[in-house]
């Protein structure tokens, strides 16, 4: 039985207990709540039960415990609160486990180890506590584990050397500390590993899998040290020969005889440089002054308790309120609405894709208040809003030039976001919402909830969220494949967009007629009456330089929305060209 990918709303009735031959049952993206009733243990021939992206709260079962004839068991993405019960350890015939994105807590049992049969076990995203059970190193099978974004603590298990089918192993986002085992380089299948923000030390090894990574696998690891092309500091020598000894037992005695007087020194040159570094920092505008992180109640204060009257505009999973600190500084705060499926990972997405991403054409976030019951990121302030408000205003206008630049900053900061990161990202959902506008009327992309982050090697991740309609490509929205090429896609969408201000979801497009078609039935005889009349008004001098302009950006268009991922244009190729109209139309006005 599947009823997934529907509006479901309401309980798990009671009278599913009846259904005693059922061998799967889908119920994932619906909007069910309530807790996952015990009666559902009582379907002994399940074998894959699938629960994810709903309003699931309360405990995980230990009654599934008993059902031994499960393979599949999918939890993810809901608000289960709970303990993972130790009984779970009893279905030893488990294939893929998934309970990521809840809100799980207390320590992982030690009886996760019993699952032998494991290909795949998630566990990301939780509240998970104290060690990583050693008795994990006894998944033979597994092949994908992740453990990231929890509280887990202490060393990584030397028993991990042990699972030899591995191939991803996510550990980033806990308190983990000791050394990065040896034994792991006998993991020769890994392709995907992540230790990053945890707070390993020592050298990390070098053979087997860890031939193969970047420094984008432990990243904020201070007391790491290694290999250069880890970007960690060398580690130092062990030995230090005989002869030198009594030197350096010499040089310890003249030191400590000079002792006071290098105190004093060091102190007056930390003084200078604290000095140094506040002056610096008072320099900085998109630096909220005095905070590392923002209180809620500093951003209650400042947005006057949230109050309408500041609301910036609202997406999926968040609102934007405009804010003014004390002293002055204006910020926009994106406020997440957590009791809503999803907000708590949208969350997260945006903070691990923008925490180090740089680029003046991407939204800056300048800090985050976080905590349980309220997540939020304080963004830099857009004085001129969104494309969209420009687009469809009555009383605001975007000449010709001006879209054409705007195109163009979009464009360099996803080329930014495709080739010039270590880590391609995938925005996903690009449109004029999620464009916005500076003071000199500079283009800044923004919103990356649903964003994807490639892994190495990676040309494509899949995916169950879906972005806003219209702008999706077609294999995102009928396979839920996402590359890059969405990306070019979703950009040649905005392109047409804003060349002819009518919304792709536009009431006149209805049956087989998309923007697409309405453009390249009209190209290139009849673009004009396609594009924004008030681009081209009768009478102008420099109409027929701005149809060949307005041709050219259509015809860019229409190839970064062919059906096919692999022949559209690159977003490379796209901002090359976009440049080349743009020094044409200006030459053609000399």
């Amino acid at each position: 039985m599947s009823l997934s990918n529907n509006e479901l709303t309401g309980h798990i009735p009671n009278t599913v207990q009846g259904m005693l031959n059922l061998q799967q049952l889908y119920l994932f993206d619906n909007k069910i709540e309530g807790s996952i009733p015990d009666i559902i243990c009582n379907l002994q021939n399940l074998g894959a039960l699938d629960l994810s992206d709903n309003h699931f709260s309360g405990s995980v079962p230990s009654c599934l415990g008993n059902m031994t004839s499960l393979r599949e068991l999918y939890l993810n993405n809901n608000k289960l609160d709970s303990r993972l019960p130790s009984s779970l350890g009893s279905l030893q015939d488990l294939i893929e486990f998934d309970v990521s994105s809840n809100l799980l807590r207390g320590e992982i049992p030690l009886e996760s180890g019993n699952l032998k049969a494991a290909t795949h076990i998630d566990l990301s995203n939780n509240y998970f506590s104290g060690k990583i059970p050693s008795t994990l190193g006894g998944l033979d099978k597994l092949i994908i584990l992740s453990l990231a974004h929890n509280r887990l603590e202490g060393p990584i298990p030397e028993s991990f050397g042990k699972m030899l089918s591995l191939e991803y192993l996510d550990l980033s986002y806990n308190n983990l500390s000791g050394e990065i085992p040896k034994s792991l380089e006998a993991l020769v299948c890994l392709k995907y590993l992540n230790f990053s923000f945890n707070e390993l030390s020592g050298e990390i090894p070098t053979d087997g899998p860890f031939a193969n990574v970047t420094s984008q696998s432990f990243l904020s690891n201070d007391a790491l040290c290694g290999d250069s092309q880890f970007n960690v500091k060398p580690c130092p020598t062990k030995s230090i020969k005989k002869s030198r000894r009594k030197r350096v037992l010499t040089g310890l005695y003249i030191l400590l005889g000079i002792g006071s007087l290098f105190t004093l020194t060091v102190g007056l040159v930390v003084l200078r440089l604290r000095n140094t570094k506040k002056n610096a920092s008072q320099k900085d505008v998109f630096i909220v002054k005095g905070h590392e992180r923002i209180s809620y109640y500093e951003l209650e204060q400042a947005t006057e308790g949230f109050n309408e009257t500041n609301l910036l505009g609202n997406g999926s999973y968040s609102m934007v309120y405009k804010g003014i600190l004390k002293d002055g500084i204006i910020f926009a705060a994106k406020v997440f609405n957590v009791q809503l499926e999803g907000a708590f990972k949208s969350f997260d997405t945006e903070c691990e894709v923008l925490r180090n991403l740089r680029h003046r054409n991407l939204t800056k976030v300048i800090t985050s208040c976080s905590n349980l019951d309220f997540k939020a990121l304080v963004l830099e302030y857009m004085p001129n809003g969104t494309l969209d408000k420009w687009l469809y205003s009555h009383n605001l206008f975007l000449n010709l030039l001006q879209r054409l630049a705007i195109m163009i900053d979009v464009a360099s900061a996803m080329d930014y976001l495709h080739n010039g990161y270590s880590t391609p990202v995938v925005h996903c959902d690009l449109k004029p919402s999620n464009v916005l506008l500076d003071q000199e009327m500079v283009a800044h992309v923004s919103d990356f909830g649903i964003a994807k982050m490639l892994g190495a090697g990676e040309a494509f991740v899949q995916t169950r969220t879906i972005a806003t309609i219209g702008y999706i490509a077609p294999e995102y929205g009928q396979d839920g494949i996402v590359s890059t090429s969405c990306d070019v896609y979703s950009f040649g969408i905005l392109m047409m967009e804003t060349f002819t201000r009518i919304r792709p979801s536009d009431e006149i497009f209805t049956g087989d007629l998309s923007i697409q078609r309405w453009i390249s039935d009209s190209f290139p005889g009849e673009l004009h009456k396609v594009v924004d009349s008030n681009l081209v008004l009768t009478g102008d001098e420099q109409i027929a330089a701005k149809m060949q302009c307005l041709s050219s950006i259509m015809e860019l268009a229409l190839n970064c929305t062919l059906v096919r991922p692999d022949a559209r244009i690159s977003i490379k190729d796209a901002l090359s060209t976009l440049k080349k109209i743009r020094l044409q139309l200006v030459s053609s006005r000399h």
